[in-house]
């Protein structure tokens, strides 16, 4: 169920050593280990962690300019995956080179095309603008999670379960589990997905709103979120709660969040897991801001131990069935976009 011809997130740009760091960066994905390399004029390149020669890790070697000498065997790449130098070897061979990828970068996001390289497109990346915007303020994040990706797409496209896997953190009331979700399908200039609307009203403060706003003891809420889940798996969410005694359009008293959350396949059993919750920047200092990215990580755990839990409960009969309810129609419908768009590709993946 892997699509290529998309954009997945590697990394956030901050992990990408600089050009003047001996440092090597490296990360796999749908299974192919990949090196990513900062180059002296700012830009980055991606290469195949795997010497064409005896298939050692080139990020066990080291950078030499704007190259990464092998090393095992020394045999020197440049940026665009050429092998320059061979030691003892006067007459290069032409196969002598590694598989380079397209990457991209859009508000901190480091991303990497792991299709047809021909087909890759700047268009097609998420807008994941609260990842780098002046008016919003974040703490960026990452988890690694050892379960199949779309078991936390499943998770994130139901937000049903925040009653009460995050009963104590993100959720607060049962209510959000009870409130029927708007869901409508998501076509355009980018990559398809679906948009899940989930308004929930009069409900109790969840406890780390109050890390926000001063809340009197008590106090309900009207909640929302809003957010559109896109291949091949990203979520641009919109959320927060305001006083129910508020206007709906008055938000001087709410709370309001935009998140950019993904997910990248590391292999068929391990995910990587990029996540930022941004607050307005005017509202709240750095402690604001540290307090939010706290409290969504440990939320986010409670998350992974609920899926890890789930996955191996999965390993120990892998043929038995699930039993589809309607609050599982956000993810079907992904699911259905999904395995459309991967059939439609079949064949189009280049094999060099």
């Amino acid at each position: 169920m892997w699509l290529r011809n998309c954009w997945y997130v590697i990394a956030w740009d901050h992990e990408i050593p600089a050009a003047d760091s001996p440092g090597l960066f490296t990360r796999t994905v749908l299974g192919e280990p990949i090196l990513v390399l900062r180059r002296e004029n700012g830009e980055l390149a991606a290469m195949e962690d795997r010497c064409c020669h005896r298939l050692a890790p080139l990020s066990k070697g080291r950078r030499e300019g704007d190259c990464v000498r092998c090393g095992y065997h020394g045999l020197k790449f440049d940026a665009y995956g050429t092998c320059v130098d061979a030691p003892g070897i006067p007459l290069i061979p032409e196969r002598a080179r590694v598989r380079t990828y397209p990457l991209a970068r859009r508000n901190r996001w480091v991303f990497v095309w792991m299709g047809d390289p021909a087909r890759a497109d700047p268009a097609l990346l998420p807008d994941n603008f609260s990842c780098d915007h002046p008016d919003w303020k974040h703490k960026p994040g990452y988890l690694h999670y050892d379960t199949p990706y779309l078991l936390i797409c499943d998770n994130l496209l139901d937000f049903s379960h925040l009653s009460y896997v995050h009963e104590k953190t993100l959720g607060g009331s049962t209510a959000i589990a009870q409130a029927k979700p708007e869901i409508e399908r998501v076509d355009g200039p980018g990559m398809p997905g679906v948009k899940v609307t989930r308004r929930v009203p009069g409900v109790p403060v969840p406890p780390y709103y109050r890390r926000m706003r001063p809340f009197a003891e008590g106090a309900l809420l009207d909640r929302w979120f809003i957010y559109e889940f896109l291949l091949p798996g990203t979520l641009l969410m919109h959320s927060g709660g305001r006083p129910v005694d508020d206007p709906p359009d008055d938000l001087r008293n709410a709370v309001r969040l935009h998140s950019c959350q993904t997910l990248t396949p590391e292999t068929e059993t391990s995910t990587h897991y990029f996540f930022e919750q941004s607050h307005p920047s005017d509202q709240g200092d750095d402690a604001l801001t540290e307090g939010i990215y706290q409290s969504i990580v440990t939320a986010f755990e409670e998350d992974r131990d609920m899926i890890t839990a789930q996955h191996r409960n999965i390993l120990r009969d892998p043929a038995k069935p699930m039993l589809p309810l309607p609050i599982d129609g956000a993810l079907v419908q992904f699911r259905r976009i999904l395995s459309q768009k991967v059939a439609a590709e079949s064949g189009l993946i280049p094999t060099a």
